[in-house]
């Protein structure tokens, strides 16, 4: 299965159902849910990407665990390419700017999303690479 396949699985029909509902998606009960659009890093088309999220202090953290695959994901490496996003959150819509998080913090707030998530340890088990952990910083209006 391509990772666009698997999008379509398991994706098809959620950005409309998150915004139809003010942020809530049926088949993720209480997964804290976001909407992450950002521009394909070759096609320079607008991509609209669900993600589960953990809150920061002031941002919102997402993770490229691509559920354990050997490569990041697409969104990733659109974000990478192109770091300026929008982000949707409940009834809420703002631009944000992306920032990888690298050492004894990324280790630090992935074990968070572990705790809060335990199949982020399985991910994490189940690749040799490093994944990516994400803040999503809201940029000043």
């Amino acid at each position: 299965m391509t990772s666009r396949d698997y999008w379509v699985t398991h994706n098809a029909g959620v950005p409309e159902e998150f915004r139809s509902s003010g942020g809530k998606v049926a088949n993720r009960p209480g997964q804290p849910i976001l909407l992450l659009n950002t521009v394909g890093a070759k096609t320079g088309h607008p991509r609209t990407n669900p993600l589960t999220y953990l809150q920061g202090e002031d941002c919102l953290y997402v993770f490229a665990t691509k559920g354990g695959a050997p490569a990041h994901p697409d969104w990733y490496l659109n974000l990478v390419a192109h770091p300026t996003v929008t982000v949707e959150v409940g009834s809420e819509t703002y631009e944000a700017t992306a920032e990888s998080i690298t050492g004894p913090e990324r280790e630090r707030i992935y074990k968070k999303q572990i705790e809060a998530r335990p199949h982020f340890g399985d991910y994490r088990d189940k690749t040799d690479r490093v994944i990516p952990v994400v803040a999503l910083r809201r940029n000043a209006p």
